[in-house]
């Protein structure tokens, strides 16, 4: 099981560079943001389904989509800033998803 966080673990770091290069050198590029959903559908699945830290992911995840919200309107480094956020957001997006269900599901079977 450990092979299987550590594959998780390096998607999840080739995901954050290529958010960060990418959103750079081709903000926008809709390739790079279908590669970093399919990333972050195969982090969501491996690491969601071991965790138990589902709470602490998607207030995270809450926080990364203000962050990006809140920076997109400053002049001249918010354009570069938004890029690599929302490229962040396309490789995280998915991985809150898969949790929010699975905290959905935790909730509903428990009462």
């Amino acid at each position: 099981m450990k092979i299987w966080g550590l594959i998780s673990f390096i998607l999840f770091c080739v995901g954050l560079v290529l958010a960060v290069v990418g959103g750079l050198a081709l903000p926008a590029n809709v390739i790079i943001g279908m590669v970093l959903a399919i990333f972050g559908l195969i982090v969501g699945v491996i690491y969601v389904v071991g965790t138990k830290e589902i709470n602490t992911l998607l207030l995270a995840t809450i926080a990364l989509l203000a962050t990006a919200a809140a920076l997109g309107p400053i002049m001249g480094i918010g354009k570069p800033i938004t890029s690599i956020v929302v490229n962040f957001a396309a490789l995280m997006a998915p991985v809150a998803l898969i949790a929010a269900i699975r905290a959905l599901l935790k909730v509903g079977l428990e009462k």
